[in-house]
């Protein structure tokens, strides 16, 4: 008899959507994607092409989705202001979910993701914040919990896209909650996980430009942004976030202990190549997100998939991903209102919410 795979649906078939369910129904091997749902008339052409021929239903309507026969688990891949709501009503149908990241742009909306799981507790809900499934990543983690660097004191990370001339992140600003909280949550959720889950923030405070894209004002965001975050404890986090690389993508992180550092991804490259010319040597670097951590994406579904067939243990809480959130929306208020926000020994606010 054939071992028993997951049921799978993938909910929204943009960029990173499309990514999901091709990773679910080709390189998952105890998973099989049974739907797909999507709104967009060019993501149904789309998955009429590539998903349709083996098997997969296509739905635009997302409830209809939800009760296709057999259905157990959904990945939400949608625009970042409806993952809470997709997600929460998954779990109400009593689907086990991943989440693509933040789950909300909203510190409240992203707790009701929370209490949602809270009140079905045999199921699996999982943020996919996909450097948590990245090798060297882990390796890195590792080195540090077994002491290799000392204490860990300062951790600097950044996340940094290729210049997309296309005005697609212009456009998108509008759904992704800003540049803290759709670029460096990543970074932010890094430092969490480096320096413990239970690390309490202190003080935090950004400043940004607009250095190639000035319409991202509108939106109140930036092209290139500076967060300081200082937590409780003696530990001090600094992230860069930028649109506007020339070369290509550069997501890199440096964790500093009181007895040597740890970098990853300092200098990447996109193939062991290199190329002598005239004007010196050179190599290449993936020109997007996707080409440095394609096989993490990869590691995320399988891992999902074994935790909820096997009832294993998720890698990471879900309230970490809140807490993300609310560093991440406390940067990006600091950025628009140029003030330093602080906060008490508990984690609670010492001033009103400017925004």
């Amino acid at each position: 008899m054939a071992p028993r795979k997951l049921q799978v649906a993938c909910s929204g078939l943009g960029r990173m959507g499309a990514r999901h369910a091709l990773h679910f129904l080709n390189r998952t091997p105890r998973a099989e994607l049974v739907a797909a749902f999507t709104p967009e008339p060019s993501e149904v052409a789309w998955a009429k092409i590539h998903l349709e021929p083996s098997g997969i239903t296509i739905y635009t309507d997302y409830d209809e989705m939800l009760r296709h026969p057999g259905l157990e688990a959904v990945v939400v891949a949608t625009v970042t202001t409806v993952h809470a709501e997709q997600a929460i009503k998954a779990i109400q149908a009593n689907k086990h979910v991943l989440c693509e990241k933040p789950l909300s742009t909203s510190v409240e909306i992203s707790q009701s993701v929370v209490d949602a799981s809270k009140t079905k507790p045999h199921l699996k809900v999982m943020c996919g914040f996909s450097r948590r499934f990245d090798a060297s990543y882990r390796d890195a983690f590792d080195r540090m919990d077994s002491g290799a660097i000392g204490r860990p004191s300062v951790f600097r990370s950044q996340t940094c896209d290729k210049l997309d001339p296309s005005g697609f992140f212009v456009e998108y600003a509008q759904f992704s909650g800003g540049i803290f909280v759709d670029c460096n949550i990543h970074d932010i959720d890094l430092a969490l996980w480096y320096f413990g889950q239970d690390s309490i923030v202190k003080s935090v405070v950004a400043m940004g430009i607009t250095a190639v894209q000035p319409e991202l004002r509108k939106y109140k965001d930036v092209d290139n942004g500076v967060g300081i975050v200082e937590f409780w404890g003696g530990k001090l986090a600094y992230f860069y976030s930028s649109r506007m690389m020339a070369a290509g993508q550069h997501d890199m992180t440096e964790v500093i202990g009181t007895e040597g550092k740890l970098s990853i991804n300092a200098n990447p490259i996109g193939t062991l190549v290199e190329m002598s010319e005239p004007t010196g040597i050179r190599r290449e670097i993936p020109p997007h997100y996707y080409g440095r951590f394609e096989q993490a994406f990869v590691t995320e579904a399988n891992e999902f998939t074994a935790a909820c067939l096997d009832d294993l243990k998720l890698p990471f809480k879900l309230t970490g991903a809140v807490q993300a959130v609310k560093i991440g929306c406390a940067l990006q208020e600091s950025l628009n209102s140029g003030k330093k926000i602080y906060f008490d020994e508990t984690g609670r606010r010492l001033e009103k919410a400017a925004l």
